[in-house]
């Protein structure tokens, strides 16, 4: 008995804490980034494909970031401009930010703006390949490609989940999600 207690004491925890570091609750949440990326100027303006940067989003269950390298495959040629800003920051000093984790050989820290708790289990994969013609990347995280600041519009708690699934008649067994 005492050891249901202390799992289930644990758990309650568990999900607390993740409620905590997360901030599923909050929209828009828009946490402040190493390097001010703009998707608007990249997906939006440049019309660069979700995949192409993040590519694991097809052959995993995260869809991951884009490598420094790939970021400087582009960036040893653009410099951007002193016109060109981003919350009051020229895109040229953001490349120069970018060119100096490149040089540094340092991965770029990103925070993480899209998680789900760790009792849920959400994947890319599944959804980008079998159902690609009906559920785009902006049906979870927005129109990306008109933000220059990549904020969470959606809860992404389990009844927002449970709609879509609903409307795109998907399975609704526990175990599509917790396992």
């Amino acid at each position: 008995m005492r050891k249901v207690a202390v799992i289930v004491a644990t758990l309650a925890a568990s999900v607390v804490v993740s409620l905590l570091i997360v901030k599923r609750d909050v929209l828009p949440y828009a946490p402040q980034q190493p390097i001010l990326f703009s998707h608007k100027a990249h997906a939006g303006d440049n019309q660069i494909p979700c995949l192409y940067c993040h590519s694991y989003a097809t052959k995993s269950p995260v869809a991951g970031v884009q490598s420094v390298q790939k970021c400087m495959g582009c960036h040893t040629i653009i410099t951007g401009t002193t016109k060109d800003t981003i919350n009051g920051s020229t895109y040229q000093e953001e490349i120069k930010k970018l060119r100096d984790y490149w040089e540094r050989k340092e991965p770029i820290p990103w925070i993480r703006v899209h998680k789900l708790p760790e009792h849920a289990h959400f994947n890319h994969k599944r959804h980008i390949l079998y159902k690609k013609d009906e559920i785009k990347c902006q049906t979870c995280h927005g129109e990306v490609e008109k933000m220059d600041v990549v904020e969470r519009v959606s809860s992404l708690q389990m009844g927002w989940c449970i709609t879509c699934h609903k409307e795109k008649e998907a399975s609704r067994d526990c175990l599509t999600c917790h396992h």
